[in-house]
């Protein structure tokens, strides 16, 4: 059991971090925040434009100082995007602030979620499959690198069974706390 005072969930684009997310902080009246939509709020302007004006080492320097910040609050359900985990001092920040969620999700599943979305900067190429592969190869260890529990989201139905099947999970691995207090 890992006791930590918020919930973080990485993993690849399309695993449903943010409508999981949302589910699981409703379901343990925690607030949830999804980083890539506090980093629009904040700069008022959206991802893509972020990644086309400023490059991605542009958008994931601002990724990590919104992090940061908000790794540092307590009782948080956390989204993060599924690059968040490419720096080893975002890797280091989630691991010490919360306990570590990987919704984990294939490529197949990946590209039909995605199958509508034009707005991801990283997919806006051909060849998506390819794409989503190399990332996978690429990010995968560094998501279990730092998860305390990994949950995959391919093939468990709808984001509420998602959810509920975590509920399920968090209930035997999971105790909110102070991890200073242990």
């Amino acid at each position: 059991m890992n006791p930590a005072p918020s919930l973080f969930l990485v993993g690849p684009m399309g695993a449903g971090k943010t409508t999981v997310g949302r589910l699981i902080a409703e379901l343990f009246r925690m607030p949830f925040i999804d980083l890539d939509h506090e980093i629009e709020a904040h700069t008022g302007a959206a991802v893509g434009l972020i990644f086309e004006l400023e490059g991605e080492a542009g958008f994931r320097r601002r990724e990590s100082a919104m992090l940061a910040g908000l790794a540092a609050r307590h009782g948080i359900v956390l989204a993060t995007g599924g690059g968040a985990v490419l720096d080893a001092e975002n890797r280091r920040v989630l691991r010490e602030n919360g306990f570590v969620i990987w919704l984990d999700a294939d490529v197949d599943a990946q590209l039909a979620r995605l199958a509508r979305d034009r707005q991801r900067p990283l997919l806006q190429a051909p060849g998506r499959r390819e794409r989503l592969e190399r990332l996978a190869r690429e990010r995968n260890p560094l998501y279990a690198e730092i998860a305390d529990l990994r949950l995959p989201s391919s093939g468990v139905g709808n984001s509420s069974h998602a959810a509920h099947d975590l509920l399920d999970l968090l209930e035997a691995r999971w105790r909110r706390g102070n991890p200073e207090a242990a």
